[in-house]
């Protein structure tokens, strides 16, 4: 059995949660929005035809924020055609992902949604077709509270109070030759600079999340951020980061090593961010916004799946395996180590498209085995993350050097401290992990989940959806005054609770 050693000090924090760390994405794509979250004819559809078997599902997850309407799609979006009543409504060409989109769900039935899910809505802006006016107007017609053309369009749409909406992003993915009016970084910056400026003069309590590159890969990142941040640094409070990894050369130990490389992103760009900054001469930092990442990399038949031009196609809806789950653990882990800066996350993306849940048209909605890590982080994540020091054997991979066969994050609220593993090791061995918790007198009990399954190809379907989820540890943790003794099984994420 491999060993690991875990070094715990109560004094020696990274930093504070943001909840926002925990938030969602939902674009119109695929079935996200039509037999995803809005199904009128569903037999659990409320008056407003939202799916309450998936509000239920998403409110477990407790997301405090929800991206929308994109991702792609909104680079191309007129924002106007999803208001009013639904059966002037107009039907468009989505080109970004060769749909017809209905528009009969829009900014209010997503703000309305928002609130049953208990979460804030965070938009985007089309930067892509169109400008700094419509971005404008939209937060006009969302925030301000009556009296002019867009607020009062707005209470005529049955909306008196206005929305109230404080995270906004400036476009998406600008950089990418894929994108609806994609710039370059100049052109991207400068754009941003007056749609921020002119938002910010409508309401000065919003805040605005810049286009970073679409991901680390990108032949123009470090760049792009450096010329982009030059142009748009005071309407910036958070950089954007997105990124996706994915087994298709079947090499399991390089895909379980890929969240370090998610690690070397996130100090790559604040190193951008703070650059730029320094050479300003500004006191202000810019924190990440790391607002779409997951596990994605499906084939081209499950991208361009049904009939093109039809409403509600099914794309992107990955299938996600045991093996896919302990990659979104290590992903979580991450972002709890850079809690410090990136304080907003949106896993990409929430129902049906590379998604947590997965829900049958008129039928019923079930959680994938990605869903089981990010519960438990969303959970037991909020509170102090404290710096974990990890003495672990190394592996090499194809993907990274000297990653460590365990990954471990830890988070201390008023009442318990929560250990994050996940046992990595390619050996297939299990782990016993030590842990010497400096600073803590006493520890007044354990509990250990682990979501593990002997196949790592393992799937939740329909008709098994509980194939793979959480369940007790075969042996309990040792505990000895401030100090224990775990044992993490093969390829397992694990959430140990101390309660203090």
């Amino acid at each position: 059995m491999q060993k690991a050693k875990l070094t715990l000090d109560k004094e020696f924090t990274i930093s504070e949660v943001d909840p926002r760390l925990f938030g969602g994405f939902a674009e119109h794509l695929g079935r996200h929005i039509y037999t995803g979250i809005y199904e009128p004819e569903h037999p659990t559809a409320d008056a407003q035809g939202f799916r309450q078997d998936v509000i239920d599902l998403v409110k477990d997850l407790r997301m405090p924020v929800m991206r929308y309407p994109g991702g792609n799609f909104v680079s191309g979006y007129r924002w106007e055609d999803g208001v009013g009543s639904k059966d002037q409504r107009p039907v468009r060409l989505d080109l970004a992902w060769g749909a017809k989109e209905p528009n009969t769900f829009g900014t209010n039935e997503f703000a309305d949604w928002c609130k049953k899910v208990d979460a804030a809505p965070m938009l985007a802006v089309n930067l892509g077709t169109r400008g700094p006016e419509q971005a404008q107007e939209l937060v006009e017609y969302c925030n301000h509270p009556g009296g002019t053309y867009w607020s009062d369009w707005r209470k005529s749409h049955g909306y008196a109070d206005p929305h109230n909406v404080k995270l906004w992003c400036l476009g998406n993915e600008m950089d990418g030759p894929w994108q609806m009016g994609s710039k370059t970084a100049f052109e991207y910056g400068r754009i941003a600079n007056e749609a921020g400026k002119l938002m910010k003069w409508t309401d000065p309590s919003i805040e605005m999340v810049l286009c970073g590159s679409s991901g680390r890969g990108m032949r123009t990142f470090g760049k792009w951020e450096w010329e982009s941040l030059h142009e748009a640094y005071d309407v910036t409070d958070y950089l954007s980061l997105h990124t996706y990894y994915g087994n298709a050369d079947a090499d399991t130990p390089a895909f379980l090593a890929q969240p370090d490389n998610m690690s070397d992103f996130i100090l790559e760009s604040v190193a951008l961010s703070d650059a730029v900054g320094a050479s300003k001469k500004s006191k202000k930092k810019i924190n990440m916004s790391f607002d779409e990442w997951n596990v994605w990399y499906q084939t081209r038949d499950q991208v361009d799946q049904d009939e093109k031009w039809s409403v509600g196609r099914h794309q992107l809806e990955q299938k996600y395996t045991m093996e896919d789950a302990l990659v979104v653990g290590g992903m979580l882990i991450t972002l709890l180590s850079h809690a410090d800066r990136v304080k907003i996350g949106c896993i990409a993306q929430v129902v049906n498209v590379i998604g947590p849940i997965m829900t049958e048209p008129g039928g019923k909605g079930w959680k994938q085995t990605i869903y089981h890590p990010f519960e438990a982080a969303s959970l037991y994540g909020r509170g102090t993350v404290l710096r974990s020091l990890v003495s672990a054997p190394t592996y090499e991979s194809k993907a990274r050097d000297g990653a460590a066969i365990v990954m471990v994050a830890s988070v201390l609220d008023e009442n318990s401290l929560t250990i994050f593993a996940v046992n990595r090791d390619p050996s297939g061995q299990a782990v016993e992990l030590t842990g010497d918790l400096r600073g803590f007198e006493s520890l007044k009990g354990v509990q250990h989940s682990v979501l593990i399954n002997d196949d790592l190809k393992a799937l939740n379907t329909a008709a098994d959806p509980d194939r793979v989820s959480p369940q007790p540890a075969g042996t309990a943790p040792a505990l000895d005054g401030a100090n224990f003794t775990a044992i993490l099984p093969p390829y397992s994420w694990n959430v140990i609770r101390f309660a203090l």
